[in-house]
């Protein structure tokens, strides 16, 4: 089959298009027809070796864990998923090496939920890894109530832009910080954009003279420093960004894969609760190009990968 692939770390021009081996399908795998797989900054971070302290390589690896597709072989063990079925995943294994940037990847079943009706397929692959984050995050680790004010770093991005809807939907008043060009983007979203950069603390104080309840950060170094400091009493601080919240008694997040979290992810898209927002696509041969425009940090949304396959 065709897919990205590098043999060694290294920035965007390590990726290459061509053949590698068709995919495997365990007992309890299902073997998806890749349709869209979404952008994310963990693939660029894997491809340069950041990861590699903490996730093996065993190359030449195949980056990506976020798939939307259609089964077209279930493992001998699974009968909760039929030939035909649209599904999306966040298929990520505890080591580098079979990714979704390729026509065909072999998910396990507790990576995967059956893909939003509503959604295209390039909107539902920006779904599971942005949107697992967000929802784990905000329901699980900051435990949001409805009535509490939630501080959102990054809020036009992909992760950022499902944190300001699952909040809001939750009940939250949600502030989210973006530069000015996507505040009215935030406000869609159920958000109150404030600028981030010089000043930002006392733009928060503004709107919450008594401090937040709870800030998700997705962005490390000086946000997270300036984020204790605008927490209110018993307030909670999270990063998915830097390790150092802890230093701020606060707590670190890795997503993990939960089918459970998933299925509610795509009942809440079904619903129009949340949506994916897709800034761009490219085809599967020009990933690079892809991940050279996520790395920018720019992104309003979702940058997503298509596979074209002849009807």
């Amino acid at each position: 089959m065709k897919a990205i692939s590098y043999s060694r770390y290294g920035g965007p021009e390590v990726l290459e298009y061509g053949e590698v081996r068709d995919p495997k399908v365990g007992p309890d795998q299902v073997l998806v027809k890749v349709r869209a797989a979404a952008v994310n900054p963990v693939d660029w971070k894997c491809r340069e070796g950041y990861l590699d302290p903490v996730l093996d390589a065993v190359f030449p690896v195949v980056p990506g864990w976020d798939v939307s597709g259609v089964v077209v072989q279930p493992g001998v063990s699974v009968p909760e998923f039929a030939v035909g079925d649209e599904v999306i995943g966040y298929v990520r294994e505890d080591f580098l090496s079979r990714g979704t940037f390729a026509e065909y990847v072999a998910a396990p079943v507790r990576t995967l939920a059956r893909k939003p009706r509503n959604l295209s397929f390039e909107e539902a692959a920006g779904l599971p890894l942005a949107g697992l984050t967000a929802y784990q995050v905000l329901v699980q680790a900051l435990a949001v109530e409805r009535g509490q004010t939630v501080l959102v770093h990054a809020a036009a991005g992909g992760v950022g832009s499902l944190a300001v809807q699952i909040a809001a939907h939750l009940g939250a008043r949600v502030i989210g910080t973006a530069s000015e060009r996507n505040h009215d983007f935030v406000r869609q979203l159920g958000g109150e954009p404030v600028t981030y950069g010089e000043g930002l603390a006392e733009r928060v104080r503004g709107l919450a003279p008594e401090g937040v309840d709870a800030v998700f950060d997705t962005v490390g170094g000086e946000a997270l420093s300036i984020s204790a400091e605008l927490l209110a009493s018993e307030g909670r601080l999270v990063s998915i960004a830097d390790p150092d919240v802890v230093g701020y008694g606060g707590r670190y997040c890795f997503v993990r894969p939960d089918a459970e979290d998933l299925r509610h992810l795509s009942e809440l898209a079904e619903q129009g609760v949340v949506s994916v927002h897709v800034q761009q696509t490219f085809p599967l041969d020009r990933t690079a190009d892809a991940h050279r425009v996520n790395q920018e940090g720019r992104t309003r949304g979702k940058i997503v990968v298509t596979v074209d396959w002849p009807d």
